[in-house]
């Protein structure tokens, strides 16, 4: 059951997406080599916290961060730990925030000091492939249509579309129905109403869409080791488009 939110849980959705955007906004200027991921954890707690707002990922199914930084090769879900950010780097900061019982989740792929030119391309062609995938969205259309738009701009650019891990439903849960994944056939699955709240958000990598999990049961890794980049927003069906309600 894909839930049709009232005007007051539109309301909550759009403060809580709005924390998720000021978190971004403030951790990236920390986004600099030396960092560690930890202490970019730190910053995402206590920031959220002054916005009258909770973490929705820390001890989501027992994970121990307030946000998934994912390095380089990490797809996502990695822990914050003391490992140090390098000039070159990529990393992905998977940010949740939860206002009066309702949840805003936004990931965004950012660039660490100076960054080679496929790992540039990658972050370009992922973050236009989100707003691919947005570009289809009101009400009346299929929900396999967004999957559709994203997977043909990927597959344009020659980037590996991840399968496995999709986006989903937001609301007094992270994760409710519907999956939306970044790949399929237009016309397909649900159809969208005004009031769904959805997280759409592309995962795609520089070679091949193979992936696999790290012993520490939550880190995703590229089965090649070449970089993967996330882009993801909170967005809010509507009759005529779409709004988004993470912004950045």
């Amino acid at each position: 059951m894909i839930s049709i939110k009232s005007e007051r849980e539109i309301e909550l959705m759009k403060k809580a997406g709005s924390i998720v955007g000021a978190t971004h906004n403030y951790l990236k200027q920390f986004v600099k080599p030396g960092i560690t991921t930890k202490e970019l954890d730190k910053l995402a707690y206590d920031f959220i916290l002054s916005q009258d707002a909770t973490p929705s990922f820390l001890n989501l199914y027992g994970f121990p961060g307030t946000i998934c930084t994912s390095i380089n090769d990490e797809v996502v879900h990695g822990i914050p730990s003391n490992r140090k950010l390098k000039n070159g780097d990529i990393v992905k900061l998977d940010i949740g925030a939860c206002y009066k019982g309702y949840h805003g989740d936004s990931a965004w792929t950012y660039p660490v000091g100076t960054i080679d030119n496929k790992k540039q391309y990658l972050l370009e062609h992922t973050e236009k492939a989100l707003y691919e995938g947005l570009s289809v969205i009101k009400e009346g259309v299929h929900l396999s249509d967004i999957g559709a738009a994203v997977e043909a701009y990927a597959k344009k650019h020659k980037l590996g579309v991840v399968k496995e891990l999709v986006g989903h439903g937001i609301g007094t849960e992270v994760h409710m129905e519907p999956d939306v994944p970044n790949y399929g056939t237009p016309g397909h699955g649900p159809i969208l109403k005004a009031g769904m709240t959805i997280a759409v958000e592309p995962m795609l990598n520089l070679g091949t869409a193979n992936i696999y999990m790290l012993d520490d049961e939550w880190t995703i890794i590229t089965a090649d080791g070449k970089p993967s980049a996330h882009f993801e927003h909170t967005i809010l069906v509507e009759k005529d488009g779409y709004t988004i309600l993470t912004k950045r």
